[in-house]
């Protein structure tokens, strides 16, 4: 059951008979959210739906690096909420960013970073920075740590000050040369692979404005060192970031900076909100992220006017993921923005001390302060998964000519998507494993040096997306339950699971391998900062799934029990800002608290631990035609059912026994509708709402496969 989600169309055979559907829209919500039925097992599961009712709420869209992991869990069950939610996914997933190079803007909340990227680092953490604010960012101060500025010691060109206006520095412009020439600085142009000017202007029109900069204070502005950007008209801000760093003289120390505006009408006028340098924060997991919520949208609703809108923004961004990677041509990621070379941002000298290195070690993703990149496996991850779905959307849209959704420049065929994810496959096993330790390595920086630090949430993710051949998954899987251990590594054997409810993100104490500003990991104790051996809830989600790929349902099984146990003493006494206040227990982060146990608040992907039960035990997953059921009960469990599901414009009750499958149903459904079962021959009764069998409904030849035309609520009932 390798789980790379490419099962998107299924060949199939017709089983002829009136299948009913009857659910309007409005009647989505008949229970406030699915349940989970195991006869036996009542208590336990009562705990994981806890779970669920607890963060369903907050499974909407987020930022970008959520879009797998929160479309997958809030789009199928059929809550009062389900048309509400499906909407403002589509909504937020048709309203991506794109740069203009295909880049999927990060879209987490505001500060002085990367206007795209992640909020921090940003240039007040680095003495090699520098920037002006006059007025202060409308953002809580730890996002931005600045003065607000004046015009002192600024030059002005062709031009007058009319000062602060409404919060901004306004300039009259009255000469095509205007210019206005910044205050002695001493950036490093590392550190500034982007200047951001915050600005309105009127009576720029077709201007071309720019900034040059000069090395040392005895140099004059040329036009050498000149970089143009985009001109503004309007009465709002715009925050425009300039990509310095591709211009081959952006080096060494900046120690002035000049802007021209080159105004087409006169007299002209421009406010300024803000200049500052800033450091490359974007991310190299967004773009698969995109994809593969795309993806989830469209098979779990069956939207085509989704599709129709969104293949060529899921097209570009698979270009950019093969070029700005170079997926195509190494088959891993390889990360080269600015300060993602895989490095710490310092190093540890005797002593304790520290030699800062500033720009160095820039997070690539959801865990910020690790310096994955260069050679990422994280964000190779993600990106085999988005090659194998974009795969098997496009050979969807083949088959089906009648959705109108043309073929275009920008389309990949799918036969070369298959292929490539093959080659990442192979160099994924033959790059980042790590022989010493049995495990993935984290990434290779740039000078050749893997980092491990016994990442576990990396090695599940790498069997959960089908990359580890079995022999690694089986090691990996040793190593994490304890069975085996790892020299060197902090936590072995069962303090793997010491926070119970997932192994701890890390196993291997780290005090060096992160970005600069995180500086003093030394003083908070192993385990109580989430990737130094804390653990995050959400992620059990890989761990079960790994193990249901690996060791088969009992195993996943009973650590899904532990998960409830644990779940019930929490809720016992409160609720898990009760349970952990006592600090021997350890300590939650959230709200910009720094911890080691991820749970709550911004931990929206708590939400995925109740998943295991449709994606992994029943086996339920969508296809753009129907869905696949191929169920893996363990030995004490004999019927596992959902109430709930909702796939486009149904709503489904599926129960599986070892080898009785019944889907109750009911809905509309135009278009016939395929399932498929697990290998075997299956035959099929279908009953109407009154429990009389439908004449025509037999099993086809094949017997585990089938295609339904849908009419009036019922139930289809198949064994085997």
């Amino acid at each position: 059951m390798k789980h790379t989600h490419a099962r998107v169309t299924m060949l199939s055979i017709f089983l002829a008979g009136g299948l009913a559907m009857l659910l309007t829209g409005s009647s989505h919500g008949e229970e406030k959210s699915p349940r989970f039925v195991v006869p036996g097992f009542e208590e336990q599961i009562s705990q994981i739906e806890g779970i669920f009712d607890l963060h369903y709420p907050a499974a909407g869209p987020k930022s970008t690096m959520w879009e797998e992991w929160l479309s997958m869990s809030s789009l199928w069950p059929a809550t009062d909420r389900l048309a509400a939610m499906r909407q403002e996914w589509k909504n937020a997933l048709l309203s991506r960013i794109f740069e203009p190079d295909g880049y999927v803007a990060t879209h987490q909340h505001p500060s002085i970073a990367h206007q795209h990227g992640w909020p921090f680092p940003f240039y007040r953490q680095s003495g090699d920075t520098w920037g002006w604010h006059f007025q202060l960012p409308p953002i809580g101060k730890e996002w931005h740590a600045s003065p607000v500025s004046t015009e002192e010691g600024w030059k002005f060109e062709g031009l007058q000050s009319k000062g602060v206006v409404e919060g901004c520095w306004t300039l009259e412009l009255s000469d095509r040369e205007a210019a206005v020439v910044t205050p002695a600085m001493d950036a490093d142009s590392f550190c500034s692979p982007f200047l951001q000017l915050r600005w309105k202007a009127k009576g720029l029109g077709d201007a071309k404005p720019y900034v040059e900069w000069i090395h040392a204070s005895t140099e004059e502005f040329t036009s050498a060192k000149r970089f143009y950007f985009d001109p503004v008209e309007s009465d709002s801000l715009a925050y425009t970031m300039i990509p310095v760093f591709e211009h081959p003289l952006w080096e060494g120390r900046i120690k002035q900076l000049r802007i021209g505006f080159d105004p087409q009408t006169l007299p002209a006028t421009v406010g300024i909100d803000s200049l500052f340098t800033q450091f490359d924060t974007r991310h190299d997991i967004n773009n698969s992220s995109f994809i593969l919520g795309s993806d989830y949208y469209f098979r779990w609703t069956g939207d085509i006017n989704f599709l129709r809108a969104n293949i060529e923004r899921m097209r570009t961004a698979m270009l950019y993921i093969l070029s700005k990677y170079h997926l195509a041509e190494r088959h891993v990621v390889l990360c080269d923005y600015a300060g993602h070379n895989g490095r710490s941002g310092y190093d540890v000298l005797p002593g304790n001390e520290k030699k800062y290195h500033f720009g160095q070690g820039v997070g690539s993703n959801y865990w910020d302060l690790l310096p994955f990149g260069h050679l990422d496996a994280y964000a190779t991850n993600q990106c085999h998964a988005a090659l194998l779905r974009l795969a098997a959307i496009e050979e969807s849209i083949e088959l089906h000519p009648e959705w109108n959704i043309p073929a275009s420049g920008l389309r990949t065929d799918p036969d070369y998507l298959r292929g490539l994810a093959a080659k990442v496959r192979a160099e994924y096993q033959r790059l980042f494993w790590n022989y010493k330790t049995g495990r993935f390595n984290g990434c290779i920086d740039d000078t050749g040096q893997a980092h491990d630090y016994g990442l576990t949430f990396l090695n599940l993710e790498a069997i959960y997306y089908g990359l580890a051949l079995p022999d690694q998954a089986g090691m990996i899987l040793d190593w994490i339950e304890g069975k085996r251990l790892v020299e060197g590594d902090t936590s072995q054997g069962e303090d793997i699971y010491h926070w119970r409810f997932a192994p701890r993100a890390t196993t291997k104490r780290n005090v060096e391998w992160y970005f600069w500003a995180w500086n003093s990991p030394e003083t908070i104790p192993f385990g109580y900062q989430i990737q130094d051996g804390g653990a995050v809830l959400g992620f059990s989600y890989f761990d079960m799934m790994a193990r249901l790929e690996v060791r088969g349902p009992d195993n996943a099984w009973q650590r899904l029990l532990a998960i409830a146990d644990w779940f019930k003493e929490v809720q016992a006494e409160g609720g898990y800002r009760q349970y952990y206040s006592r600090p021997e227990r350890g300590s939650m982060q959230g709200s910009g608290t720094a911890g080691g146990l991820g749970l709550d608040m911004e931990f929206f992907e708590s939400v995925m631990v109740p998943q295991v039960l449709l994606y992994g035990f029943l086996g339920f997953e969508p296809a753009t035609d129907g869905f696949f059921i191929h169920p893996s009960l363990p030995e004490q469990v004999k019927t596992l059912g959902i109430r709930g599901i909702a796939w486009r414009d149904l709503v489904l009750d599926v129960k599986a026994e070892k080898d009785r499958i019944e889907v109750v149903y009911r809905g509309h459904q135009d278009e016939p509708l395929s399932i498929s079962l697990p290998e075997g021959r299956w035959g099929a009764v279908h009953k109407d709402p009154a429990g009389n069998v439908v004449p025509g409904g037999e099993a086809g030849a094949k017997g585990n496969v089938f295609v339904v035309q849908l009419a009036d609520e019922g139930t289809l009932e198949f064994t085997r």
